[in-house]
């Protein structure tokens, strides 16, 4: 993926301009992986450009932060009004977004707290995270060699940049192999999700998604299509999902902010269902991109309006 560069960048409450927006080679997080982020969604919805569950991206943000210790030196409120006016900034009425927190520079060496907590805040114009066609026809993905980390060794449920170590070597091999997409296992064997996405299996109209017990991040677009899911009036199931499930699944889907729901038509060359998006998952994408669009009550107050 390319760059489409936005004008300014916020960074520790000021907007610099995004060639300028630079830290020292010497930064903690360059040479440790100390870093928690997000990926925030902005859809330009019939009522304007408005945020997708902003709210519950910061808390996790500075949930994640919290488990590395690193004190942000702003409010979840703070961080909520600067990336709306990062949006604002920008003139962007559709676009991903980015928020940031890393040790930055003062010392070197494993222990961190010396190292000041920097925060930074990016949005672009971003398309489909796995293709343009993803979301209807769906992609090929193969069971990574790969495993999601063990308990009690890097914790999943922090969406730490360190981690995301862990996604490449998954990502790189699926690519190399000529699949879109891997999906891993827990240290059990059992199926964890993919490289940056959550993952639903459905059988017989039932959905089954991986507990957060299996190394899974706890997904904000996870938790969203188990509250739409449930509302339709369907079975949602967390349990340990054995890697053959995949194979003989209905259907199967990924989901995430930037993945939205994708759905998966063939696992290690094994196709899922009739080979493309399925009927649940077709109903499932409608419901909530009509939210998205702005199209049906926003009942659940996901929304954040960009004004």
């Amino acid at each position: 993926m390319g760059f489409k560069k936005a004008d300014k960048i916020w960074m520790n409450g000021e907007f610099v301009n995004w060639d300028d927006a630079k830290i020292h080679v010497l930064s903690h997080v360059v040479h440790y992986g100390s870093s928690v982020f997000e990926g925030i969604r902005c859809y330009n919805t019939k009522h304007g450009p408005a945020v997708f569950r902003l709210p519950e991206h910061t808390r996790r943000l500075f949930n994640s932060a919290k488990i590395y210790r690193m004190d942000i030196p702003y409010t979840q409120d703070e961080i909520n009004r600067a990336v709306i006016e990062t949006i604002k900034v920008n003139n962007l009425k559709e676009c991903y977004i980015r928020p940031l927190v890393y040790r930055g520079y003062e010392s070197l060496g494993v222990n961190p707290f010396n190292c000041p907590v920097d925060v930074a805040i990016a949005v672009w114009e971003w398309g489909r995270y796995l293709g343009p066609e993803a979301l209807e026809q769906g992609v090929d993905v193969m069971v990574s060699s790969w495993a999601r980390m063990a308990p009690n060794t890097f914790p999943a449920m922090a969406k730490a940049g360190a981690n995301y170590m862990n996604s490449q070597l998954i990502k790189m091999e699926a690519i190399k192999n000529g699949y879109t997409e891997g999906i891993a296992l827990d240290v059990t064997g059992y199926v964890s999700e993919g490289s940056g996405e959550n993952l639903f299996v459905v059988r017989d109209g039932v959905l089954y998604t991986p507990p957060l017990g299996a190394s899974v991040l706890a997904g904000i677009t996870r938790d969203s299509v188990i509250t739409i899911a449930t509302e339709l009036g369907y079975r949602v199931v967390e349990q340990i999902i054995p890697r053959e499930m995949l194979y003989i699944a209905d259907e199967l889907f990924f989901t995430g902010s930037a993945a939205e729901i994708t759905p998966i038509r063939s696992v290690d060359k094994i196709t899922v269902g009739k080979g493309g998006r399925g009927p649940i998952t077709e109903k499932l994408q409608e419901h909530l991109f009509d939210i998205l669009k702005g199209e049906v009550e926003d009942k659940h107050n996901w929304l954040t309006r960009v004004e």
